[in-house]
């Protein structure tokens, strides 16, 4: 299942970081803006419970959410993602994984993981600013669900139609959100018309 966001407030964002002359300081915040913004969108369909919930008049029913929340940035361009997530979301906790493209086969090459000690019974959040190719988000998703991860949904910033398809195609059942599905890839695999590389500009790491 893959939704499009659609706000004006995250497409407004979304054109400024879009700028090259956006510096990096700037495009940090306008990218945890854009997650703060997505949050509804991405949990809309959590399940809750209800209980009881006392006001200073008297006791009424509320509703708490049903199972915990793990955020999972992928390294290192979730991690600005992640911020914006936390601000809605504070009680959530944070796994990592982190996943490096090989430039020359486009394939992810794993480096880092480290998670909860328990990930069954929780609502698993992958954040990843960019799906490009797909291949990193196939093998974060195939490497939560090998640790006992069994509810997961996918959220990003751009997409590209291949990377949805190819996420799709290995994981049909997973929820895929996006602020915004572009064109299509180059021949390095690089989202068009895209942003550059979002963890270049969001560190400041690039030419």
């Amino acid at each position: 299942m893959f939704q499009t966001i659609h706000h004006p407030l995250i497409a407004d964002e979304l054109t400024r970081l879009r700028d090259p002359a956006c510096p990096s300081p700037e495009f940090r915040q306008r990218v945890r803006r854009i997650a703060s913004l997505m949050v509804p969108a991405v949990t809309t369909d959590l399940e809750t419970d209800v209980v009881p919930c006392n006001t200073p008049l008297e006791i009424t029913s509320g509703e708490k959410l049903a199972r915990n929340i793990i955020l999972v940035p992928v390294l290192r361009a979730g991690l600005a993602f992640l911020d914006g997530f936390l601000d809605l979301i504070p009680q959530a906790s944070v796994a990592h994984i982190g996943l490096a493209r090989n430039e020359k086969t486009l394939l992810p090459e794993s480096y880092y993981m480290k998670h909860p000690p328990t990930l069954t019974g929780c609502e698993i959040i992958i954040l990843d600013p960019m799906l490009a190719t797909g291949g990193s988000a196939v093998e974060a998703v195939r490497k939560l669900r090998d640790a006992g991860a069994r509810s997961l949904r996918f959220a990003c910033m751009v997409a590209a139609p291949e990377g949805v398809a190819t996420l799709s195609a290995a994981f049909p059942e997973l929820p895929i959100f996006a602020a915004a599905l572009d064109r299509c890839l180059n021949e390095r695999g690089f989202i068009l018309p895209g942003l550059g590389d979002a963890g270049d500009r969001m560190f400041g790491t690039g030419i």
